[in-house]
């Protein structure tokens, strides 16, 4: 079909290994219009991004093979191609934003160096050229202050910022095809909703086609034409978003539609403050000149209060770098910070490290990236158990008793034990890592991002394995995220942060039902809006309206 960039058509991808041929891609088929955007939504392990990544032949060949199947781009077989013409296309013509920016970025060298080496190898682009254009490509990506940027190392930036970096990376060349896998999964929904428009308008502009790999379907639904759905390797449903999202067909996608987090969280009883936190500061100095000295500070957080009673979650909101995390770590003494801390009735601030340590069993955080937390060269077993030995907490008989009882509290099978985290899905991570705070008893959990990187279906187990869990022991969380869908299932009370600041908080219920801070009611009416684009008409370009 001429209105056609690239056509799949039965794919097929194995896995080789010593001991066995793993087929994860079977019969794969489908179409990615001049123009249009094409989404691939299902549960991890699905094969999204194995498809994905077999357009740019991206997988870890020769362990990796296609026994069957055509990828055709404007009519030529990628699969056929060989590795100099792969060169031609790979971030020219099709280009690729990847789901982990910190793991994509070069941590030695400046984002500017970095874009810049894009536009060298692609367009030739040197000196002041080059320079301009990566300025004028992190402002398209919406980066604050792009010439202070510039010069930033990817360590130097939040979550988000370094993903916007990776989408100005992948946009350099204007390609024909850009493939995003997952890429807005560590942005918060305001700047999801800039990415979008940002995308919209190089659509309309350049005619460019998109590939959209996402377990978020809200954000599907705004801006995909069609939808793929895979499950085990095969496409079970494919049809127009609206039509898919109105009158699914198929019983996985009617799950998958079904599975947005929600509820009610656990019932809160009347209790003491466990954490109470008055005007807690935590300023970054600038220091310049021969010197270095200070010249000015960069408020992270600034005068944030708020008492939390046992047993109850405290969700914390807000937009990348607007100091949840730091916040989150300032509480549990991980960073320096002014102001006062009470836990438990006694004041952190005032307490050394070593003081602290003691009470380090009962603060346990949850990270967002449950496979960069979990060291790879430790048995599922020794992860969850070195908390244990740390604290000296019991033999090595109950020791052992207690990691087999925390697996089985987040519902995995206790002979997991024996294995490593690369065996693992996502899900099956995070849980791991709720498992090795949970083995301690803590009283705090912080929970910082931890259903972000996961698709709908399991983050919505996990909503109700942290509330369940919450309600047996009468846990206190404190739960940062950008996902108020979650928030909303998980929260009693909720603290919307902006630049280091509250700007408001109070009851979660209220403030989703009436939010009286104009920041506030711009989260929520990104967070739920549920626009879908325009479906393009047959015979017609394939842009957005």
């Amino acid at each position: 079909m001429a209105d056609n960039l690239i056509e799949v058509r039965d794919l097929a991808v194995e896995f080789v290994t010593l001991d066995r041929t793993q087929r994860v891609v079977e019969g794969v088929s489908f179409d990615i219009r001049k123009g249009e955007t094409l989404a691939l939504v299902g549960e991890s392990g699905s094969g999204k991004s194995v498809t994905a990544h077999s357009i740019l032949r991206l997988l870890p060949y020769p362990l990796a093979r296609h026994p069957a199947g055509e990828i055709r781009y404007a009519g030529e077989d990628l699969l056929k191609a060989d590795e100099k013409r792969m060169r031609q296309i790979r971030g020219n013509r099709i280009a690729m934003v990847f789901q982990e920016p910190m793991t994509s970025l070069n941590p030695l060298h400046t984002v500017g160096t970095q874009i810049n080496e894009v536009l060298q190898l692609h367009k030739g682009l040197r000196g002041k050229a080059a320079s301009a254009r990566t300025l004028e490509l992190l402002e398209l990506v919406g980066i604050p202050e792009p010439k202070k940027r510039i010069r930033a190392y990817p360590h130097e930036l939040s979550g988000g910022q370094r993903q916007r970096v990776m989408i100005a990376m992948a946009l350099a060349n204007e390609p024909e095809l850009l493939i995003a896998d997952e890429p807005t999964t560590a942005l918060d929904v305001t700047v999801q909703l800039k990415i979008l428009e940002l995308l919209k308008e190089l659509q309309a502009r350049l005619g460019m086609s998109l590939l959209l790999i996402s377990h978020d379907l809200n954000l599907v639904r705004r801006v995909a034409h069609r939808v793929c759905v895979m499950q085990r390797g095969r496409v079970v449903e494919q049809a127009a978003c609206e039509e898919l999202f109105h009158r699914p067909q198929h019983p996985y996608t009617q799950e998958l539609l079904a599975a947005e987090p929600s509820g009610d969280p656990a019932p809160a009883q009347p209790a003491p403050p466990l954490l109470e936190v008055k005007d807690l500061r935590v300023w970054f100095p600038i220091k310049k000149g021969l010197l270095r000295r200070t010249v000015d500070h960069i408020k992270a957080v600034d005068g944030v209060s708020f008492s939390l009673p046992k047993g109850q979650t405290l969700g914390i909101v807000g937009e990348s770098g607007s100091g949840k995390s730091t916040l989150g770590l300032a509480i549990l003494r991980l960073l320096s910070s002014r102001g006062e801390i009470r836990f438990q009735n006694q004041a952190l601030e005032q307490m050394s490290q070593r003081a602290v340590r003691p009470l380090r069993r009962q603060m346990q955080v949850v990270f967002q990236d449950p496979f960069g937390s979990l060291s790879p060269r430790m048995s599922v077993g020794q992860i969850v158990g070195e908390g244990l030995e740390i604290h000296g907490m019991g033999n090595a008989e109950e020791r052992a008793q207690a990691i087999i009882d925390a697996l089985v509290e987040v519902g995995l099978d206790p002979e997991s034990r024996h294995r490593y985290p690369h065996e693992f899905s996502g899900g099956q991570r995070q849980r791991i890592a709720i498992a090795r705070a949970l083995v301690l008893k803590p009283e705090l959990i912080l929970l910082d991002e931890p259903t972000s990187a996961l698709d709908r279906t399991v983050q919505r187990q996990v909503v109700e394995l942290l509330r369940s869990l919450q309600a047996k022991y009468n846990l206190t969380y404190l739960f940062i995220s950008h996902d108020l869908a979650v928030v909303r299932a998980l929260s009693h009370q909720m603290m919307v942060v902006r630049q280091g600041k509250v700007v408001e908080q109070g009851a979660a219920e209220a403030i989703f039902a009436a939010p009286q801070h104009p920041y506030t009611q711009q989260l929520l009416e990104s967070a739920f809006m549920t626009t879908t684009a325009e479906q393009p008409e047959e015979g017609q370009a394939h842009g957005f309206s």
